[in-house]
């Protein structure tokens, strides 16, 4: 299941950026994660969970610098579950504004 689109981000520059985080009373669970690189030239991109914060680093990160070439996508299947509203699903470009990232899946209500 795809579901709905949930969040989209085009980070413009080189700084992870939160795209998702629960509010109290929301259970997000992200199905698919569509990474298109829409310039001339290759470039990286990251994904990070923070269950409970803001750090985006190697502790929390899921993928880290995929090269991604010119003019390509990376469809992602995906099966993460977010509950705490401390928590944040952070994405990052390098360069910035290279990279648009479309996050699909569910949002619940507890």
């Amino acid at each position: 299941m795809k579901g709905q689109e949930l969040a989209q981000s085009r980070p413009s520059d080189t700084t992870a950026v939160s795209v998702l985080s629960p509010d109290g009373n929301e259970v997000i669970h992200i199905t698919q994660i569509i990474v298109s690189n829409t310039t001339t030239s290759d470039a990286k991109w990251s994904i990070f969970k923070d269950e409970d914060g803001t750090t985006y680093d190697k502790t929390t990160s899921h993928f880290t610098d995929i090269l991604l070439p010119a003019n390509s996508t990376d469809i992602i299947e995906y099966n993460a579950w977010m509950n705490d509203n401390s928590g944040n699903f952070a994405v990052k470009s390098d360069p910035g504004d290279a990279i648009t990232f479309t996050i699909d899946g569910e949002l619940l209500i507890k």
